[in-house]
């Protein structure tokens, strides 16, 4: 098992940063992917952003590229979602998942371990 604990979420303005940390515990000596995902009210979640577990190879959702960065520090068992130029829309529930193996996926069905979430919310 692998146990997700998301940080970092809050208000912020439009245009303004933030940096989610989502820290791995448990088994995780075991090569593992990590992804986030985000859903708004009334919303399916939806994926944002995955990264291998060599940290080589990621994957954005097409609307967020350029403006979101995954990274993950394998010594600190942590990843990290940098959000750049927020806008309202970006508002939700930010998840942090966790799929066995080395590669990453889009789809939230591939992964086996969940954070609780933390909330972004974007003001205009």
């Amino acid at each position: 098992q692998v146990q997700l604990a998301e940080s970092g979420g809050g208000l912020v303005q439009a245009g303004g940063s933030l940096r989610l940390s989502c820290a791995a515990s448990g088994r995780t000596f075991s090569p593992f992917s990590m992804g986030w995902f985000r859903q708004a009210p009334g919303k399916e979640r939806e994926f944002v952003a995955a990264i291998s577990w060599s940290g080589v190879n990621t994957g954005y959702a097409d609307s967020l590229k350029g403006r979101f960065t995954i990274s993950r520090d394998n010594v600190q068992k942590t990843a990290y979602l940098q959000m750049c130029s927020l806008k309202p829309e970006d508002t939700a529930v930010y998840y942090c998942a966790a799929a066995d193996g080395s590669i990453w996926y889009s789809q939230f069905h591939e992964y086996s371990y969940w954070g609780q979430g933390t909330q972004v919310t974007v003001s205009s």
